[in-house]
């Protein structure tokens, strides 16, 4: 892992949340995968660790960090285990940052010190069947009737919403119009709320243990208190929540495509072939070259966008830029360590077996790469 730019407390983070990887997450991994289970106990430990309140100031129980050390930690998860990665990933950035970037002080008190302490984990209801990249389309509404809000409609693919420690999730509705424009709130929704149904998870192609569900609401009512930010603010706020969560995508990616690279240079200098390794063979050797160049760019692209958005500067741009360049990485990454695997990188046993099934996603959460695109060119002034 390169180093070059990390301050000592960010070397000391990233190392501790390698060796936890290494030492915790890894060896549960296939067992994980296979049973499509989210392992409870190692996402307690990572809220004993502190990793799900990094970026939060300590009056919340964070750690008074900052986003770039959130994604360190979410790099290092993904070298061994993406699920876990997206755990608490989405934790932080959907579950939590909602909350404490648009809360009121109330809101902030009741829910941040169980999310940052991974006592509770909350999820973020977006994309509907009829809503994906375009959000806008959202057809779930919120009519607010005798001091409560009324909630109808449907989400799907909503990470962390259905285990046995989530506590709620903020739903984006349709609360009315405005300018002839759908006017979009936030609400949150406790879990178990009448009328509120989590549905059977997902069978998923990967990212296997990580949590996922569709979500129905049929008259579910929760108090006004519920809102999260201001009415007809839901639109802009989940905007912002998911510009940064790209990068937080990006860091997860590299960390996954450096989690090939190290399996790949491992398995060339033991694998003998007609006689010599693997890793003598000039063609292996180019391949795993180029992989070292994808993890490397990655980086530098999260890194930079982080870095920004951590200075308080415009990094929307830099933020798609990263999440493409990441994802491309962990994808192609996927592809070229399963096939210098031969056989065994068709065994799921492997991790790059599982790193292949999970990479596919990172080009399409949390904004798919034809939306960094679209994000590109409109700041390249190409309307």
């Amino acid at each position: 892992m390169d180093h070059h730019n990390l301050t000592e407390d960010e070397r000391e983070l990233a190392a501790m949340v390698r060796e936890f990887a290494e030492e915790v997450v890894a060896p549960r991994s296939y067992e994980a995968d296979r049973t499509k289970t989210l392992p409870l106990d190692v996402v307690k430990q990572m809220g004993d660790l502190g990793l799900f309140g990094l970026p939060f100031p300590e009056e919340y129980g964070g750690q008074g960090g900052d986003y770039f050390a959130l994604c360190l930690a979410i790099e290092a998860l993904g070298r061994v285990d993406q699920s876990i990665a997206i755990t608490l990933e989405a934790g932080v950035s959907l579950g939590a940052m909602p909350i404490f970037r648009f809360g009121t002080e109330e809101q902030k008190q009741e829910h941040l010190p169980d999310l940052t302490a991974a006592r509770a984990l909350a999820g973020f209801g977006l994309t509907e069947p009829e809503a994906g990249s375009d959000a806008g389309a959202t057809r779930t509404t919120a009519r607010f009737e005798s001091g409560e809000w009324v909630i109808d409609g449907s989400k799907q693919f909503i990470t962390n919403s259905g285990t046995d420690i989530t506590r709620f999730v903020t739903v984006t509705a349709v609360t009315g119009q405005q300018d002839g424009r759908k006017e979009i709130s936030t609400i949150i929704v406790p879990n178990g709320t009448p009328g509120f149904t989590v549905e059977p998870a997902y069978d998923k192609v990967g990212w296997h243990a990580s949590d996922t569900h569709p979500l129905t609401f049929q008259g579910a009512r929760v108090p006004e208190e519920n809102l999260l930010g201001e009415r007809g603010r839901g639109f802009a706020n989940f905007l912002h929540i998911l510009d940064e969560g790209r990068i937080a995508i990006a860091a997860l990616a590299t960390g996954a495509a450096e989690g090939c690279l190290d399996a790949a240079v491992d398995y060339a200098k033991k694998r003998v072939v007609f006689g010599e390794t693997l890793s003598r063979r000039q063609g292996i050797q180019f391949t795993i070259a180029r992989m070292q160049a994808r993890v490397h760019t990655a980086r530098l692209a999260w890194h930079h966008a982080a870095r920004l958005r951590d200075a308080g500067k415009p990094f929307k741009t830099e933020a798609a830029v990263a999440k493409i360049t990441a994802s491309d990485a962990a994808m192609d990454n996927a592809r070229d360590a399963t096939q210098i695997f031969g056989g065994n990188g068709f065994m799921n046993e492997f991790p790059v077996a599982r790193h292949y099934r999970d990479s596919k996603i990172l080009e399409i959460g949390e904004g798919t790469n034809e939306v960094q695109l679209l994000v590109i060119s409109r700041a390249l002034g190409l309307e």
